[in-house]
């Protein structure tokens, strides 16, 4: 029975539901809680410390529990439901900590709301990102779907990381939350209107359910998923940094009012979306791993100019390299992602996208540990205590927040992006055996577990694509 496929434009909306109150979330936190509220650096880096090693153990429980559901509504739509509401939730209480509180309550208040916001989050990304490779088998509407649900994200960035000062300004003394209340609120229609549209391949209902050991240590045998996805926590550590220094760098390298943020940030992510339409025509004309390493050596290089900005001229000049560099990596990265799920589906016969997705995730937050060292760093190397005492050398401090260690981070990503192989495969046609790829049922032969390899291409087809 042919089933209508989910349009690229309503899957990649959602991408703008879970980007718009995160983006605030993870660029703002610091801004909020140390040079608002007054909590220290330390405090701070010591709460993202702690939420990393949480993270490492929601990430693949989420996983298993959406690839083991069955409902007739399907595997993820449930968890996105219930999910979304509850983010929310916890969002809008992370910006708006009780007035009458000591530091020490604040600190604990911000390490709570921080936690059980970011691991809901993991939950919803979790169900929407193993949509994703489901949805979607071939590689060239991947990289359009991407190319569009990453222009939705720009879009949430620009107003959830680059408008959100003027829109806190503009609400007054609580404006932060206020600002929180209205992005939840358009997060919350926007994740269920893509819900309720989309169409999940069927599951049959007696498949064997996915085990979390044997599903684990699948990854742990695999090389790409340690390269891929150390890659990428390099890579997002780098750009958290960017994203939550802007206000820092502002403030104390460049002097000037914390309000022109809007103008450098905006100038990043305005660069970014035109870039994601050029970088989707080079995926599919050169091939995504390629690009993918050019995009992260593209964003590397970036960096060094910026050191030497002066004012905010200098530095929205050079912020163009990193736009385009920025767009390059978000139009291929995912897709790198799914071809990591189809290669373990091609070896082990089961569709495991949920844990996969969460896992990859949580490699992703492993960037955590990296923002929270250079916290600590920048505390201890440059005295930046908090924004009540910033110390003498603050500026000096926002450059290595912003630029310095952002850097090294990419560099040691690009590293790794070389180390990438894929064999040759047709994309995975299909969940159970069939599916519609643009009208047509098309079979799809799937070895049972542990016997793919014997179905596999020949080892003189293995690639890599940047070959």
């Amino acid at each position: 029975m042919q089933e209508k496929r989910t349009s690229s434009f309503r899957y990649g909306i959602g991408m703008f539901g879970t980007s718009l109150p995160i983006n605030m979330f993870r660029s703002l936190a610091s801004a909020f809680y140390v040079l608002v509220k007054g909590l220290t650096m330390e405090d701070l880096s010591l709460v993202v410390f702690i939420y990393t090693f949480i993270d490492a153990i929601d990430n693949p429980v989420y996983g298993i529990l959406s690839d083991n559901t069955r409902t007739k509504w399907g595997r993820r739509k449930p968890w996105l439901f219930i999910g979304t509401p509850l983010f929310m939730i916890f969002f809008i209480m992370f910006f708006t900590p009780p007035a009458a509180m000591s530091k020490t309550g604040l600190f604990y208040w911000a390490m709570f709301t921080y936690i059980i916001t970011g691991t809901l989050d993991s939950l919803i990304n979790a169900n929407y990102g193993a949509l994703f490779p489901e949805l979607f088998p071939e590689e060239s509407l991947r990289a359009k779907t991407n190319g569009i649900r990453q222009t939705f994200q720009l879009v949430a960035m620009v107003i959830g990381i680059a408008l959100t000062p003027m829109i806190v300004s503009a609400l007054g003394v609580n404006g932060y939350t206020w600002t929180a209340v209205i992005y939840a609120v358009i997060a919350l229609g926007v994740i269920w209107f893509m819900t309720f549209g989309i169409k999940e391949p069927p599951i049959v209902a007696h498949k064997e359910k996915v085990q979390i050991l044997p599903a684990l240590l699948s990854m742990i045998k695999s090389k790409n998923f340690w390269i891929i996805g150390i890659a990428n926590a390099f890579y997002s550590a780098a750009m958290a940094l960017v994203m939550a220094s802007v206000p820092f760098f502002t403030k104390y390298a460049l002097q000037i009012d914390e309000s022109q943020n809007t103008y450098l940030l905006g100038t990043v992510i305005i660069v970014a979306m035109g870039g994601v339409a050029l970088w989707s025509y080079f995926v599919k004309k050169f091939g995504t791993v390629r690009m993918w390493r050019i995009a992260l050596i593209a964003l590397a290089v970036a960096f060094v100019p910026l050191y030497f900005a002066k004012n905010l001229v200098m530095a929205i000049i050079f912020s163009v390299g990193i736009g385009i560099g920025f767009s390059g990596v978000i139009s291929t990265m995912d897709i790198v992602g799914a071809m990591l799920m189809d290669e373990d589906y091609r070896r082990y016969g089961i569709r495991r996208e949920g844990i996969y997705s969460s896992t990859m995730g949580f490699m992703n937050r492993l960037s955590g540990l990296f923002v929270s060292l250079s916290y600590l760093l920048a505390s201890k190397i440059y005295g930046f205590e908090s924004g009540d005492n910033p110390g003498l050398r603050a500026g000096d401090a926002s450059r290595f927040l912003l630029i310095l260690f952002p850097l090294v981070l990419v560099a040691l990503g690009v590293v790794f992006a070389f180390f990438v192989k894929f064999k040759k495969f047709d994309p995975p046609a299909a969940l159970e055996g069939t599916a519609a790829i643009d009208g047509n049922t098309q079979n799809v032969v799937v070895a049972p577990e542990g016997e793919a390899e014997s179905i596999s291409e020949p080892e003189s087809q293995e690639i890599a694509e940047s070959e």
